[in-house]
């Protein structure tokens, strides 16, 4: 499933880009670097059940286990100490990365309730890309009657475009469903 997007990429979307926007050397087309699935975890700081279960189901959506975060400082206003677990995070790369995106685009975004497309705004500058989604139940790996409590969770999306322009092209190539706005 993954070298299905991989090789689309090179076959398909590496060609168009290179006449799109004029590039003269295959290197200079954007690619995609990695993809990082983020939660955060206000309550795991009081339950550790919370975060044993956003551990199980980020390990079950990504294929990889998740590396738990942890506050870098005390905030009392958050009754948070320093070096309590706030959230959990996974990097993936290279295969693992085009397999979830492959799953993200094709299964889990259609799966969202009044779906009209992901916001072509969520660009950070750079080509870089992140959107949020509110529930892990868009997600075929998860069943309904295994969660205890709805969480969402962040996904940026890393390119090594140098525009937003450049990152938009490369993701809407891919699949990736922006609403027209």
């Amino acid at each position: 499933m993954a070298e299905q997007l991989k090789t689309f990429y090179s076959e398909t979307v590496v060609p168009k880009l290179m006449e799109q926007f004029g590039y003269c050397n295959v290197h200079q087309v954007p690619k995609l670097v990695k993809v990082t699935i983020n939660r955060g975890l206000g309550e795991a700081s009081q339950n550790a059940k919370a975060l044993e279960s956003s551990i199980s189901e980020i390990a079950l959506i990504t294929g990889q286990r998740p590396v738990v975060t942890r506050a870098k400082k005390a905030i009392a206003g958050f009754k948070i100490r320093q070096g309590m677990p706030v959230g959990v995070m996974v990097t993936l790369r290279a295969e693992r990365m085009y397999a979830f995106l492959n799953r993200l685009i094709n299964l889990s975004l259609p799966r969202i309730r009044d779906f009209r497309g992901v916001s072509p705004k969520s660009f950070d500058g750079r080509g870089n890309y992140t959107l949020g989604l509110r529930e892990q139940l868009i997600f075929p790996e998860i069943e309904y009657d295994t969660i205890d409590q709805i969480r969402g969770l962040d996904v940026t999306i890393v390119t090594t475009a140098q525009t937003d322009e450049e990152g938009r092209a490369l993701l809407k190539e891919l699949g990736m469903p922006f609403r027209e706005n």
